[in-house]
């Protein structure tokens, strides 16, 4: 091999063929003032997804533990979005130009993980791919600018790992006012431009509940960003859940499997539950998602491979975990929600419909109007 393929701090996008400098086209300085009458006739475009529902245009933080596939999955993102195929190979998304900043990688290793993961795929052109940059203050964000002004389609800039473009903090702030200063210089070229730029970041070794609590510095760093996500192991059949969340993205849980010998991560098909937990119990949430109001009786008529009292003592611990509710006579639904509009409750001596005394009929009204929970009329909206 002759010479470096990636010159230090080249930030320049390679051409298959050479072609006459062009003049980057001039963008406009977003507007930040207006009227409230202004604002509420302006129309603004909706926002820009590099990975629809996951990833839109804005500064999104990718945290989770050291040697957790971080790097796997936001190289895989930025060959996804670079050939426009499909994300977490099920989400298809739209090509554009991609800039990965691989800050910890060389060469070799970055030749290496895209050569498991294109799988004998042709590499795409528009992945530019770089091991060395100035932090941000010191020339760091021009340099990525230049890079967005030849690229104008650009879709998505991955900056791996946040703290070698972070810089030195500035003298005499708050630990807190560094970090936001320092997500702000990846915010300002996001905003710009337009486009999602992706900070790969660490999480506390100390576990917590709350996800967001979890990333690593302080709340200046999750709150300056547009959204945060978290790549945490899990248990059962999926190998990690992404915890999503920000402003422009719907917070959502999304389970997901890594294919040791491709390197990639896969989405997994239905809610998060049914993969990190047992097996019988993820057999159990799928029966009763399908027939909210199962007993267990019913559940281990359809599942031969546990028995009856298996059945039972599952079920019951599910309640108590709050993955499954439990009405008065012993059967068992997905949710409190659907519990509450769910099967009739039947008495455990007759197997009738148990009618409660504040949903009896009344002369001139019928059953069904009535709430369970207040006797209010639901269809005229007047107590009865």
């Amino acid at each position: 091999m002759s010479g470096n393929p990636i010159p230090p701090l080249h930030l320049y996008s390679v051409q298959s063929e050479p072609r006459a400098q062009e003049e980057p086209p001039k963008r406009e300085r977003p507007r930040t003032a207006w009227t409230a009458d202004q604002l509420m006739a302006a129309e603004f475009p909706e926002p820009k997804w590099a990975v629809p529902g996951i990833l839109a245009e804005g500064v999104s933080l990718l945290a989770g533990p050291p040697k957790v596939g971080k790097s796997w999955l936001s190289l895989g993102l930025a060959l996804s979005v670079a050939a426009g195929s499909q994300a977490f190979d099920s989400v298809p998304v739209q090509g554009g130009p991609v800039l990965y900043l691989a800050l910890e990688d060389t060469p070799r290793r970055l030749q290496t993980r895209m050569g498991k993961l294109l799988g004998g795929q042709e590499a795409p052109a528009g992945l530019t791919l770089v091991t060395e940059c100035p932090p941000f203050p010191q020339g760091g964000s021009e340099a990525i600018a230049g890079w967005l002004d030849r690229n104008p389609d650009a879709r998505m800039v991955v900056i791996d790992v946040f703290a070698k473009m972070r810089g030195q903090s500035p003298q005499g702030v708050s630990a807190y006012d560094a970090d936001y200063v320092a997500v702000g210089y990846a915010k300002r070229l996001a905003d710009h431009y337009g486009i999602a730029v992706v900070l790969v970041h660490h999480v506390r070794k100390m576990a917590s509940e709350d996800f967001l609590t979890e990333v690593s510095g302080t709340n200046g760093i999750a709150g300056a960003a547009d959204a945060t996500l978290v790549l945490k192991r899990a248990r059962g059949q999926a190998d990690g859940i992404l915890h999503v969340t920000g402003r422009d993205v719907n917070e959502a849980e999304y389970a997901l499997s890594f294919q040791e010998a491709s390197g990639a991560w896969h989405l997994l098909d239905g809610p998060v539950a049914d993969h990190t937990v047992g097996d019988t119990r993820a057999a159990i949430l799928k029966f009763v998602r399908a027939n909210p109001g199962a007993r267990p009786k019913d559940i281990a008529d359809a599942l031969p491979q546990a028995d009856a009292d298996t059945i039972r003592r599952t079920c019951s611990r599910m309640a108590a975990d709050g993955q499954l509710a439990k009405d008065g006579s012993g059967r068992y639904y997905p949710d409190t929600e659907t519990r509450t509009q769910g099967v009739p409750e039947v008495s455990q001596l007759s197997d009738c419909p148990v009618t409660r005394p504040d949903q009896r009929e009344r002369s001139g009204q019928r059953q069904q109007e009535l709430s369970g929970l207040s006797g209010v009329n639901e269809v005229e909206g007047t107590a009865p």
